[in-house]
């Protein structure tokens, strides 16, 4: 297939709103080496960084990077389509998962409606309002999972629904079979929109098969999170070739950049890396949850890296006195103004957080 046909090149080049808030990072002061700053569990990044052989491709990659890449990303389309069954143009690659989520806003939205969970991660919310798109707020349920039946209700004819599964910044999980009912029971031209970009840190089946009989299902994954690319910037759209046409109004012709691929392409036939990683994060997690638990925390069951824990009163301060003692956790959630989300790192940064969380946390 050529890449005329792969990929049409006929993008609008229509700008993006500027999202997210610059307030949320908190930078090193200039000159703080990495390894004496503060420990960063506050963004869900990986502890890990790029596996070994994805770094010694990214450093290839970058003798490539006077070429558009367009081979590489071709080929990155065909391995992770061969992996999963899919065909070659029920892939579609963006710079970050973000980015197609951004895209999918516009594309499915318009007119009608967005339907997200609460709490969730924010950016197709902002991405719906800077448009003056209508967004239907639906409170988690009492297992902090995605309340189906609520986010049917909220609007009979949506134009985009959208699940984080597992769900930041619970890190939670809606079992597999409520989403197929509300795939079974949305309105005919409401797409569905589950953004895996945590699904690797869990045991969860995926619903990327699911895309083969739903026209109306968009699925997306990442390498910034367990493959350790944030930085990176790399994410999958996985589709019907019609939905996915759809998008590419926003991104048509787009490649990523060349060490980006390479180290994808690196990551992908490791069949090794994700059980690994994925066993270590549950291993320094669940030890992390355990002794909160013990000193009368409670926290969200997560399935993932990251977790939120509930201080029964405003989690504002305390995010505050841990970062005065060199512990960078997440955001408060409006929603949810008790409680506060820590990501996972390794063990020697969940250590530290450890003694500065009982440090701030002494009544």
């Amino acid at each position: 297939m050529t890449d005329m046909t792969r990929r049409s090149l006929v993008g609008l080049g229509m700008a993006l709103p500027l999202l997210g808030q610059v307030s949320w990072a908190a930078p090193r002061s200039p000159g703080t080496p990495a390894a004496t700053g503060p420990v960063r569990i506050n963004f869900n990044e990986s502890p890990w960084g790029p596996s070994s052989a994805a770094r010694q491709a990214m450093r290839e990659g970058i003798e490539q990077c006077g070429r558009y890449p367009y081979d590489a990303q071709y080929r990155l389309i065909d391995e992770f389509a061969a992996q999963n069954a899919l065909q070659a143009d029920q892939v579609q690659v963006f710079c970050g998962s973000k980015l197609a989520l951004q895209h999918a806003v516009m594309a499915f939205t318009g007119a009608n409606s967005l339907v997200v969970p609460e709490p969730s991660y924010e950016a197709p919310i902002e991405a719906a309002l800077s448009r003056g798109t209508k967004v239907h707020r639906v409170a988690l349920d009492r297992q902090h999972a995605h309340d189906i039946q609520a986010m049917l209700a909220a609007d009979q004819a949506p134009g985009l629904i959208y699940l984080c599964n597992p769900n930041n910044p619970t890190g939670t999980l809606t079992p597999r079979r409520h989403i197929e009912r509300l795939l079974a029971n949305k309105a005919k031209d409401s797409v569905v929109l589950v953004d895996e970009a945590y699904i690797h840190f869990s045991d969860a089946q995926s619903c990327i098969d699911l895309v083969k009989e739903h026209p109306e299902l968009l699925v997306l994954q990442t390498f910034s999170k367990l493959y350790g690319m944030a930085g990176a910037r790399l994410g999958l759209a996985i589709g019907q070739a019609s939905l996915l046409q759809r998008l590419e109004v926003y991104d048509g012709g787009n490649v990523a950049a060349a060490p980006t691929l390479l180290g994808a392409l690196a990551s992908l036939p490791d069949r090794q890396l994700v059980p690994e990683r994925n066993a270590e994060n549950a291993r320094v997690r669940d030890a992390t949850i355990a002794w909160l638990n013990q000193r009368g925390w409670r926290c969200t069951a997560s399935q993932t890296n990251c977790f939120m824990i509930d201080l029964r009163g405003p989690g504002q301060p305390v995010v505050e006195r841990l970062a005065k003692e060199g512990v960078l956790i997440g955001r408060v959630w409006p929603s949810w103004p008790n409680w506060v989300r820590v990501s996972v790192g390794n063990e020697r940064e969940m250590l530290r957080f450890r003694e500065a969380f009982a440090k701030v946390t002494v009544s």
